[in-house]
């Protein structure tokens, strides 16, 4: 008996084994092809090995292709520039995605026909840097990036770094672009406007350290989210056109010598805007003129992100009268700077805040760390916002009871407004730059993550 059931149990897991094999082997090759074209390249490569079945469809398989430099090719799914052209000249199906890491002295000097070849002409993702240590690469011919780089019409998601633009390309046609990052790269408003209008159906763009001859205006009939950061005092950003974007997403703006001028023409969706400073006068000066009047209030922004150290609250206190309808406002608490002292506005008493009589409903403050500046700075929305439902302090250590009641003591809490908002403290405060929300249309709020 004993015997038998363990025959019985062998022939059961040889039954689980073929089971298991036959599962994989009937897979399509379509399934198949899918599944390495999700590996690092390397890593693609190999799978010839796996089994007579699998040893043709790498070639035909979409392909992952990740170049670095000999320098800093350090992961083993990586392959270097002297590689490349070999890979693609041996590879039946296309590329899905290609992305370049190299100093430019690494680059195969058939790098240009790369973008030329059958297996690169309809790629998905690309991305491209440049490795230099310098915040700027010269305008140089080694610095470039290639013209042809641009020339696929199927890419959905692109990325490029550190190099410079020509001063002018190949006519452009993206029609299914939809996720485009530009980090320090130099450009002409002109190569500017001309990539953006190829740009059909883009829905994210960010924008980083551009350094630029000439406004960059941003029109995009598609365009949702956006962020930018910059602080060459040169640059000028104008959003003058886009009718469904949502956000505006504008990353470590710490400091009043922010130089780049952002204007917004026309965003009438715009909902989620910051984090900005106070004192911060050259951003979004099209929609923010004074005196206020009903005509350039944003009566559409509904959560707000502002920086400050508790010492604007009079700056504060004139941005919050721009936006009549806000429901959200967080507050991120940061070093004060004497700088930003002198800059700030005076407070124009004459003009309420709108938002505090019937829309604000949830203020956050970050960084609460309950010195006196802090302390009356928070007590001024809680005596003030008649419409709150919450308050929220989030702090560093531990949220114990005794803690807290120390807080509520400090802040007197129950002198508030609005006697039926919540007021809570906790510690979960993270540090975030929010440009990795830019591309993240699933998130509503941005300022809410970490």
């Amino acid at each position: 008996m004993d015997q038998r059931e363990s025959q019985a149990g062998d022939d059961r897991s040889g039954e689980r084994d073929q089971i298991s094999g036959d599962f994989i082997s009937t897979l399509p090759d379509a399934i198949l092809c899918t599944i390495i074209s999700l590996l690092p390249t390397k890593d693609g490569g190999r799978t010839p090995a796996i089994s007579p079945r699998w040893r043709y469809l790498w070639r035909s398989a979409p392909l992952n292709l990740e170049v670095r430099s000999p320098a800093n090719s350090h992961s083993p799914s990586t392959v270097l520039p002297s590689a490349v052209s070999g890979i693609i000249s041996n590879h039946d199906g296309p590329a899905r995605r290609f992305s370049i890491g190299c100093f430019p002295d690494d680059l195969d000097a058939d790098a240009e026909s790369w973008f030329h070849s059958r297996a690169l002409a309809n790629i998905q993702e690309l991305e491209f840097t440049y490795h230099n240590y310098k915040r700027f690469p010269g305008c140089t011919r080694e610095n470039l990036l290639p013209p042809s780089a641009l020339r696929s019409p199927s890419l959905l998601v692109v990325k490029i770094s550190y190099c410079n633009f020509p001063t002018s390309l190949p006519s452009m046609n993206f029609p299914l672009l939809k996720q485009l990052s530009l980090m320090f790269v130099s450009m002409s408003g002109d190569v500017f406007h001309g990539l953006l209008s190829a740009c059909r159906a883009l829905e994210s763009l960010y924008m980083a350290e551009i350094r630029s001859t000439g406004c960059l205006r941003v029109s995009s009939p598609t365009l949702r989210s956006f962020g930018f950061r910059n602080s060459d005092e040169e640059t000028e950003l104008v959003i003058e056109d886009a009718p469904h974007l949502v956000r505006v997403l504008l990353p470590y703006i710490h400091h009043s010598d922010y130089c780049a001028t952002i204007r917004v023409v026309r965003a009438p969706r715009l909902e989620v805007l910051g984090p900005i400073l106070p004192v911060v006068s050259n951003i979004l000066v099209s929609q923010v003129i004074s005196p206020l009047t009903s005509a350039n209030s944003m009566c559409t922004v509904k959560v707000l992100c502002l920086r400050s150290s508790g010492y604007e609250l009079d700056g504060v206190r004139n941005v919050l009268r721009w936006f009549p309808y806000l429901e959200k406002l967080y507050i991120i608490f940061g070093r004060h700077s004497e700088e930003n002292k002198k800059n700030e506005p005076q407070y124009d008493p004459p003009h309420q805040i709108e938002c505090f009589q019937t829309h604000l409903k949830t203020v956050v403050f970050k960084i609460f760390i309950g010195y006196e500046k802090q302390v009356n700075f928070a007590r001024f929305f809680l005596v003030n916002a008649k419409a709150l439902n919450k308050i929220e302090f989030e702090v560093y250590g531990a949220c114990d009871a005794i803690s807290v009641a120390y807080y509520h003591s400090l802040l007197q809490v129950e002198k508030r407004a609005s006697q039926d908002a919540q007021v809570e403290f906790r510690s979960e405060y993270q540090r975030t730059g929010y440009d990795n929300h830019v591309h993240d249309l699933s998130v509503a709020d941005p300022f809410g993550q970490p």
